[in-house]
């Protein structure tokens, strides 16, 4: 008797993906039908994050970048962009991602926000299409609640994310491109402090000193086009926005990592950053032994971007845009070689997440992201060990001539 069809079927996918996308759609409609003047009930701008993009071009623009990080300077600003807004927002991206939103107060605030929502879009997309080109892949993306987040704040996650994973998929074949787009990541390097535990694990040196190499001249062109003064000013927040995290100026529910999580429970700063450090090393652990164990893309890369959200305290829901392409890579796995227990809750688990992370550590004060983050990880780890298995069975056929094993379904 053949096995059942697991319930999460193809039906069922994209019917959930319809179903949430209609939702989220809706939801829209009511928020922007409740905006008035592109300020929502609660003083906020529509767009939300992106506010800060503009209002710092427009700063720079005027001949005063380094005072983008003077949040009253700064909200000066943002008011010119959208007035009556009451809620105030901080700046506090290196040159190299300031050098990138530059141009952006050339246009009136909404034209700016979708010509660079756009933009990045596409090129998240574009990156998407290389990894899952079927009906089911573009429906599940499309429903994707991380890159409605993502929308929703006018953020850079489309553009990082893909940044990220456009790397991954060069890595083999075009190494100096791939460390091109490593190199880039420099507009928000909390986001790549993994990519170097990586390529050494792979002995990838020749993008490993292309990227520290684009990396540096990005930091060094912004420095020189928005002046000494900007990089000064950069600095000089970095404690103000540490010292806003550790006390919950950063809403620590809109937070997927380990320190968010135990600040949210009331564990002293002392104990939240040694347990940050401990999952950061634990995620960089995981990074080089699945780097080192398979050649798999899929498992490679997954491993990577997943675990890049346990490495920095600082990391928001929007930002969870990019665990697109780790599902989407696991899938594609899953589909080759077969599936294990509960890897399909797992990740739709990590699909919902972007969501409802924020809502459920409101209300219970439980902060799932890291809990599903790791999730994922011990997936990818252990499809890692299995592979290796059923290799080393591959290649006793030779001796044995007894068929290989493979990875037991479920």
């Amino acid at each position: 008797m053949g096995r059942p069809e697991h319930w999460l079927n193809r039906q069922r996918l994209i019917a959930y993906s319809r179903i949430v996308l209609a939702l989220i759609l809706l939801a829209i409609v009511v928020l922007c039908f409740r905006a008035k003047g592109l300020v929502d009930p609660n003083g906020k701008p529509l767009g939300y994050d992106f506010i800060t993009f503009w209002a710092a071009s427009r700063m720079a623009l005027d001949g005063d970048p380094q005072h983008a990080y003077n949040v009253a300077r700064l909200f000066q600003a943002e008011q010119a962009a959208v007035p009556g807004i009451r809620a105030m927002y901080a700046w506090f991206y290196p040159p190299s991602f300031y050098l990138l939103i530059l141009p952006l107060a050339l246009l009136p605030y909404l034209v700016a926000y979708f010509a660079f929502l756009l933009t990045t879009l596409a090129a998240y997309v574009a990156v998407f299409r290389r990894i899952a080109q079927s009906r089911e892949a573009l429906w599940c993306l499309a429903g994707f609640c991380g890159a409605w987040v993502n929308i929703l704040h006018g953020q850079n996650a489309f553009l990082t994310s893909a940044l990220a994973a456009a790397a991954l998929l060069c890595l083999e074949r075009r190494p100096v491109l791939s460390g091109i787009f490593i190199g880039l990541l420099a507009i928000k390097p909390h986001l790549a402090l993994l990519f170097p535990v990586a390529l050494l694990a792979t002995g990838a040196w020749t993008t490993f000193l292309v990227a520290g190499a684009v990396a540096l001249l990005l930091t060094a062109a912004g420095t020189a086009v928005l002046g000494a003064a900007t990089l000064s000013a950069f600095l000089g927040s970095l404690p103000v926005a540490q010292a806003a995290l550790e006390a919950g100026a950063l809403p620590w529910i809109k937070m997927p990592t380990v320190f968010a999580m135990l600040r949210l429970w009331h564990v002293p700063v002392s104990a939240a950053w040694v347990a940050q450090a401990v999952a950061a090393s634990a995620a960089a652990i995981a990074v080089w032994i699945v780097w080192r164990r398979t050649r798999v893309l899929a498992l490679r890369a997954s491993v990577l971007m997943t675990a890049t959200f346990l490495v920095s305290p600082y990391a928001y829901d929007y930002d969870l845009a990019g665990l697109a392409f780790p599902i989407a890579w696991i899938v594609a796995d899953g589909i080759r070689r077969g599936w294990l227990r509960g890897e399909r809750e797992v990740l739709l688990a990590a699909w919902f997440l972007p969501l409802l992370m924020a809502p459920l550590a409101a209300t219970a004060s439980i902060q799932a992201g890291p809990i599903v983050l790791v999730g994922m990880l011990c997936l990818v780890l252990r499809r890692a060990t299995l592979l290796r298995k059923t290799t080393v069975g591959a290649e006793a056929v030779c001796t044995s001539g007894k068929p290989a094993p493979a990875l037991p379904s479920r």
